[in-house]
């Protein structure tokens, strides 16, 4: 069974934008629902297909299967809610730790998250100075419900 166990922060200043090159990634939704999706992604030049859902807390499960990229991109523009998410993934390794930081852009612009796996929910973590906030238990900052309800639509973001 897959298991992700994952943490959610806001990424403070531009201090990791150098740090590693960035991966283009559009990434959109077959299905929405408050306790699964089914998400559509090319990362690169690689097509996934993603099944999340169920869990608690930061613990969820999640299937992914890579698919090919052309079958990714048609799922994307005839089947997924637009807006997609379109941002540049940055992966980060700091003590041991892979931190994969995303930069969105479009109807996400101004938002950067960091988020890094786990092997237990309890596993301590170092951060790195750039990491911020933790938003791990806000649901307004997964990307499904980002591609419902954008960042810069959000109250006091410029849009």
């Amino acid at each position: 069974m897959g298991i992700e166990i994952e943490r959610k922060f806001l990424v403070e200043g531009w201090a990791w934008k150098d740090l590693a090159p960035p991966i283009r990634c559009r990434q959109g939704y077959l299905c929405l629902e408050r306790d699964k999706t089914v998400r559509v992604r090319i990362m690169g030049n690689r097509g996934f297909l993603t099944v999340k859902g169920g869990g608690a807390g930061i613990v969820r499960h999640e299937f992914e299967y890579e698919i090919p990229v052309a079958d990714a991109a048609e799922l994307l523009a005839k089947f997924c809610r637009q807006p997609l998410i379109e941002k540049d993934r940055y992966k980060i390794e700091y003590e041991g730790m892979v931190w994969e930081v995303d930069e969105f852009f479009g109807e996400n612009r101004g938002l950067v998250i960091a988020e890094v796996e786990l092997e237990r929910a309890d596993q301590v973590i170092a951060r790195p100075a750039w990491v911020g906030r933790e938003v791990s238990g806000d649901p307004r900052y997964f990307n499904a419900a980002l591609s419902r309800q954008p960042f810069c639509s959000w109250p006091g973001q410029a849009g």
